[in-house]
């Protein structure tokens, strides 16, 4: 499973804002939005794409026309704090939505929600900002595959080295873009150091 850590320094520095605990909800979302929006450069970068031509108000000019659809599907909650910036970005793009809630105890997530478009003949985005355990990704990718599903490419914002493995195991054909792969998991399966709850920061529901 090739797994791309990005090394720009835009990327490094908002990931510093998001990690900071005494970041507000309001920068946080903004943060966010700046981190999905450079790691979407990388995880599209070679989206099949097509020549062709384009008139200018002054001449004929060559162009390229990106000529495959893109799926976008945020996992639920905290997925859709990633979406704008690819519905902003993507020229041709449909959304689907998965929903995964973590049980406290076992930290196993079940699925409540799954609401996909036709995948054939597009390329699946999954976003979920943390990759964790890993068992909520590859649920979801499972569900991708059995819908059709194919060179699907998944964004998350920080990585476990434990959530890595399950997916290189499982799921060993799917692209996975990140800003960071972290320390650990500790005893509850959060990423150490992470970012805390991710959705309970995106919006603002922490105590």
């Amino acid at each position: 499973m090739p797994l791309s850590i990005s090394k720009h320094p835009l990327v490094a520095d908002s990931l510093r804002g998001l990690r900071d605990s005494s970041t507000a909800p309001e920068e946080f979302r903004s943060l966010a939005r700046k981190v999905i929006t450079m790691l979407l450069y990388e995880a599209t970068a070679d989206l099949p794409a097509k020549p062709g031509k384009v008139r200018t108000p002054l001449a004929e000019a060559d162009a390229i026309e990106i000529e495959t659809e893109v799926v976008a599907i945020p996992v639920l909650r905290a997925g859709l704090g990633l979406l704008a910036p690819v519905l902003e970005l993507l020229p041709r793009v449909s959304v689907g939505y998965i929903g995964l809630e973590r049980d406290e105890e076992t930290a196993v997530a079940r699925i409540y929600y799954n609401k996909l478009p036709r995948l054939q003949g597009k390329i699946p985005l999954l976003l979920d900002p943390m990759l964790a355990t890993g068992g909520s990704a590859a649920q979801a990718l499972d569900l991708i595959k059995e819908a059709g599903g194919r060179e699907t490419r998944m964004i998350c914002i920080v990585a476990a080295p434990e959530g890595v493995k399950v997916l290189e195991e499982r799921h060993p054909e799917v692209d996975v873009y990140t800003a960071a792969l972290d320390d650990r998991l500790n005893d509850r399966a959060y990423i150490v150091p992470g970012l805390g709850d991710f959705g309970d920061r995106l919006f603002g529901t922490g105590n």
